[in-house]
């Protein structure tokens, strides 16, 4: 960890699973903090807690939060599309996002996990920054409201995001339920018949681009068809 670590980094490390290396830099991000006084006192109580707290309980207690608990899962698409075929078009997006700035994934984390987009914000000037982490507000707000409602240590980290934000968090949905018929329309199997394969859907724009949204995106009408 450098001394030019912004503070989209060190939310992300604080979001990160519990491993030795980071509670070894815990005293370096506090110092980083330093710089934003605001910032630092909302987040003291979770370093606290990190310092305090043996690295199997931490462990435990970060896989309860966020590997068990849907509600407080940090896949952003989750709390967006649930299981619908929308989020399979959503990762493609952003992970066109990242390529277009650059950033190439590797590891397995999926592009829409919180630390993994909040490194790819920290790659980016405040210009081209600040609007995605406006798009992608509502959703880490509903992400931090459900976390302080269970008293998480980790809510604070969401509330930094929020006040972050060039807009206001608006309220958000519940994520649809996946309708099997619209899943077998967009979804195929695989050349070796095991892993759905996402097939190009509506919306698409020329070129073959789609555009991120972090919000579900009207619905046209669907029309009637003769059986």
């Amino acid at each position: 960890m450098t001394h030019a670590m912004n503070q989209y980094q060190i939310l992300s490390r604080l979001l990160l699973y519990p491993e030795p290396e980071l509670i070894a830099h815990l005293p370096q991000l506090d110092a980083a903090l330093a710089a934003v006084p605001e910032q630092q006192a909302l987040l003291r109580p979770l370093l606290a807690h990190l310092e305090s707290s043996s690295l199997i309980d931490l462990q435990q207690q970060y896989v309860a939060t966020f590997d068990r608990n849907p509600s407080h899962s940090l896949h952003l698409f989750e709390h967006i599309h649930g299981e619908s075929r929308d989020r399979g078009q959503a990762m493609v997006d952003l992970m066109e996002e990242y390529k277009r700035h650059g950033l190439q994934m590797t590891g397995d984390d999926l592009p829409d996990f919180v630390p993994l987009f909040l490194e790819f914000l920290a790659q980016l000037d405040e210009a081209a920054s600040a609007p995605l982490l406006g798009d992608a507000v509502h959703v880490l707000a509903h992400i931090g409201r459900k976390l302080t409602a269970n008293g998480s240590p980790y809510a604070p980290v969401f509330t930094v995001l929020e006040r972050l934000s060039p807009v206001a968090a608006e309220m958000l949905a519940e994520p649809p339920i996946r309708d099997m018929d619209e899943a077998l329309e967009t979804f195929g199997p695989g050349a070796d018949g095991v892993e759905p394969l996402l097939r190009p859907g509506q919306g698409q724009v020329a070129g073959g681009v789609h555009p991120v949204h972090f919000h579900p995106q009207p619905r046209r009408a669907a029309s009637s068809a003769p059986v």
